[in-house]
């Protein structure tokens, strides 16, 4: 599927090799359950004295760590493989110019990121390899961003990168660093990284959010505050004692299965900063204080796994990317030390060419790390079928590796208003013999949206943010009642799951059309390795005027009786229209897309089975369409 897309992607975004950076939530949200299960938290200025690691480097690295991490570089193929990349990119950051305080729209976030990863590369490749011309452009890059007016704490995300990335460099390499640097790096942790933070009046909702805001901006104070402990303890107390106080809020966002809410890729978001943050504290004070133990983290490797399709594209649900890396997942191996279960170790992938690689992540430093902690002991394969609960509950069924059929499907319940969340409850995407024959529109840059004065982020039920085709339910395959949107605080709940050979799972959507009808559920079942079945049971109200049953494709149509032939890369799927044959398939356009501001997506239509109210029986009616390969 070509993509043409009305916004600029940074290097880390929804791009086909680099699937996330600038795609970060740009709201933090409120907590909707305000007593969590809570992380063990003897934090105050005693224990900080009494537990803190002594001297460098503590955070992620400590001095047996990389004495093991040096070993692993002359006798383990993934971590020399994946070091040469971080040299290559290495040389390619001494090539650019240093940062400067350039805004985006409302965000310094591109530039924090920018020196998060450029810290990663150039700190631990100094580490191993004590190059002059390194510790010289680290001291540049440090006085630089250093030296910022601020870090703009209005977006507070951009200050929770940049102090990560700065305490990262006084951590790692401060010893050799000027002592000038060291003071100017450390005053500004306090002063434009810690201390906004106790603003009430600034952007600091995220310190009891539930979503991926709380990761990040409580990890990136928790390593600002190890680096300053000796010089202000009882701030760096204070605000370590208030992230272990907070950080649950998020955490239990993973119950009670692993789904992260919020999609894949800020599955990778969020919960890369969460193992940030549990390394960080596991080396500076010998514990994570149950972050990596919290019910349900641990689980959720598998939903990230899971959510990776064989084609490399993700089920793209919520505000979620379209592809996956090439590259091998650095935050997965750390789930694959810490359950010992190697299906998340991805040595292929880790064992590309390095110059193929690119520009790698910018927590590689520490993912360079992780990998030097992997012990290989098999592993876990994935299931066949998998059913997740939650905020946004999801379920997948697909066949083994190596099957040539490649089947993956991949459905979900949940509600609009959900963090990052869409008018999407009911549907679906679907790939078979290596192609995705029904699609997500997916997510759309922000930075090109709110500029125009677009609301993105309100989430009432007449919010603009349901206007665009990539957030309502038109631009989802699933069920419309009168045309009407979704109610966006109907929650659709997976009901009923069962696993086999013949998976199947029903979801009770009745609450998002709020009455529209009575009752309705959606079943999908895998009927077999080749074809879908999913079953509509919708009981009409008073209200119901007609129904709508929706499938998003971009491959060619032939409209057939009795249902639709979907042609792609030299393959067909059939649509047989099992309940109503007589009702003809319709197909609308949305190439280009009803709106100047949607996401613009080559050969996008939505196919339509438009069933009126009064051809439908009172007691309740059934919708039966079967997807089906050659």
């Amino acid at each position: 599927m070509q993509l043409k897309f009305i916004y600029l992607f940074s290097a880390w975004c929804l791009a086909l090799v680099m699937p996330l950076s600038s795609i970060a939530t740009d709201r933090p949200s409120n907590p909707e359950n305000d007593d969590p299960m809570k992380l063990e938290n003897p934090m105050d200025v005693a224990y900080l004295k009494k537990k803190l690691r002594r001297g460098s480097p503590r955070l992620i690295l400590t001095p047996a760590i990389e004495k093991q991490l040096k070993k692993d570089l002359k006798s383990d193929e993934v971590v020399k493989n994946v070091y040469e990349a971080v040299k290559l990119n290495a040389e390619e950051i001494q090539k650019q110019p240093l940062l400067e305080r350039e805004m985006e729209g409302r965000r310094l976030l591109g530039v924090s990121r920018e020196m998060l990863y450029r810290m990663n590369i150039l700190g631990i490749t100094y580490r191993i390899d004590r190059d002059e011309k390194i510790l010289n452009r680290i001291n540049d890059e440090v006085t630089a961003v250093s030296n910022f007016s601020d870090w703009n704490p209005s977006h507070y995300l951009d200050v929770a990168e940049m102090s990560l990335a700065i305490a990262l460099a006084v951590d790692w390499v401060g010893e050799d660093l000027p002592a000038s640097t060291v003071e100017l790096a450390k005053n500004a942790l306090i002063e434009k990284g810690i201390k906004p933070s106790y603003n009430k009046k600034g952007n600091t909702g995220w310190v009891d959010g539930n979503n991926n805001w709380n990761q990040v901006c409580h990890g990136g104070m928790i390593a600002a505050s190890v680096v300053i402990a000796e010089q202000d303890p009882e701030l760096a107390a204070k605000t370590i004692h208030r992230a272990l106080e907070g950080m649950p809020h998020a955490l239990e966002e993973y119950g009670p299965d692993g789904v992260y809410p919020e999609g894949s890729t800020y599955w990778r978001y969020g919960t890369s900063f969460s193992v940030l943050t549990a390394s960080m504290l596991e080396s500076a004070f010998g514990t994570d204080f149950g972050l990596a133990d919290y019910p349900a983290f641990k689980e959720s490797a598998e939903f990230r796994a899971l959510s990776m399709a064989p084609s490399g594209w993700y089920y793209n649900f919520a505000d979620c990317g379209d592809k996956r890396s090439e590259n091998g997942d650095l935050t997965l191996a750390w789930f694959a030390i810490k359950t010992g279960n190697g299906v998340y170790y991805e040595k292929n992938r880790f064992l590309r060419n390095p110059a193929e690689m690119g520009e790698l992540s910018r927590w590689a430093g520490a993912g360079l790390v992780w990998l030097s902690q992997f012990d290989e002991d098999g592993g876990q394969p994935l299931p066949l079928a998998w059913k997740g609960d939650g905020s946004n509950p999801v379920v997948f069924f697909r066949t083994e590796e190596g099957n040539p059929h490649n089947y993956y499907f991949g459905g979900k319940g949940g509600r609009g208003s959900v963090n990052h969340g869409n008018m999407d409850a009911g549907s679906f995407i679907f790939e078979l013999n290596g192609v995705r024959w029904v699609v997500d529109p997916g997510n759309q840059g922000y930075h090109n949206l709110e500029k125009t004065g677009f609301n993105l982020w309100g989430r009432c039920q007449e919010c603009e943010r349901w206007t665009l085709l990539t957030k309502n339910n038109y631009g989802h395959s699933t069920i419309t009642v009168n045309n009407a949107l979704h109610h966006v605080d109907g929650f659709a709940s997976i009901t009923d799951f069962q696993d086999g050979e013949h998976p199947e799972a029903t979801i009770d959507m009745s609450e998002v059309f709020g009455g529209e009808v009575a009752s309705a559920t959606r079943r999908f079942v895998k009927e077999d390795n080749q074809s879908l079945l999913i079953e509509d049971q919708i009981k009409p109200s008073d209200s119901t005027q007609h129904i709508t049953w929706q499938l998003m494709t971009t491959a060619d149509v032939d409209i057939v009786e009795g249902g639709a032939t979907l042609k792609q890369d030299g393959k067909e799927l059939k649509l047989e229209n099992l309940s109503h044959p007589d009702l003809m398939v319709s197909m609308i356009s949305l190439d280009p897309p009803p709106l100047e501001l949607d996401r613009q997506i080559d050969g996008l239509k939505r196919l339509e089975i438009r069933i009126p109210a009064y051809l439908m029986s009172k007691d309740g009616e059934t919708i039966r369409v079967r997807l089906s390969g050659e």
